[in-house]
């Protein structure tokens, strides 16, 4: 027990002095460097004396100007002035073709304006379409409050049919929502990817019944553009 009690004291002893040792020592590590400070100074004086400096002062003004004119010879914008439409069904998950459709014209004819936007229904799937949630929101209602409902409306009493659709109350209301999204969707879409070059129509899907190849698409629309380009400069 005494050895025990001995390393005890000896181990917080020892830490102790480490610790101490560790202050005194520490300030040796600051002369280095004033070491490195003379050799730069020294090194830096010679320098100057040859004819080094004033190269470099002519060669970073000609590194600078040749990527500035290189911007300037790279603006060939043959597609400024130009506007590509993009109408799709966005019902019908098309927007990621759409918006690779959109990047790759961008990058293949720069200054050319990509516009996306929905291609409605006609005019009578869009009534429908918009009569859709009202049917909904009326079967909801008829369900969770037809007692209050149909004396309001002249009935003395319910319809058979209500009791029934009050006897399965939750099925009906999730019916007549899923049901509803499904014809609301059915009703907006339309299939379309339609692709227009300055008002004209350069590809249908509805009329080709698929989609523009990248390839295809890019060849379509260079043409259109060096067309336009052939045309104004006749004009001019």
């Amino acid at each position: 027990m005494d050895r025990a009690q001995l390393l005890l004291l000896a181990l917080p002893l020892f830490l102790f002095c480490s610790d101490i040792i560790s202050l005194f020592t520490s300030p040796p590590p600051p002369p280095p460097h004033h070491r490195h400070h003379h050799p730069h100074h020294h090194h830096h004086h010679p320098h100057p004396h040859h004819h080094h400096h004033p190269h470099k002062h002519h060669v970073d003004p000609v590194t600078i100007e040749f990527p500035s004119e290189k911007p300037n010879t790279n603006i060939p914008t043959a597609g400024l002035g130009n506007t590509v439409n993009i109408n799709f069904c966005t019902s019908c998950s098309y927007k990621g073709t759409a918006l690779t459709m959109k990047n790759m014209l961008e990058i293949a004819f720069p200054g050319t304006e990509v516009i996306l936007a929905n291609y409605p229904p006609v005019l009578p799937k869009r009534l429908l379409s918009k009569l859709v949630p009202v049917v909904q929101i009326g079967v909801i209602g008829v369900v969770v409050a037809g007692e209050h409902i149909f004396p309001m409306l002249g009935f003395v009493a319910p319809p058979p049919w209500y009791y029934n659709l009050r006897a399965n109350r939750f099925g009906t209301i999730a019916s007549a929502w899923l049901l509803g999204n499904a014809l609301q969707s059915f009703l907006q879409s339309t299939g379309a990817f339609e692709v227009y070059f300055n008002g004209e129509l350069v590809f249908s899907k509805l009329k080709e019944r698929r989609f523009p190849g990248e390839i295809e698409l890019k060849d379509l629309i260079s043409k259109r553009i060096a067309n336009s380009v052939h045309v104004n400069g006749v004009h001019s």
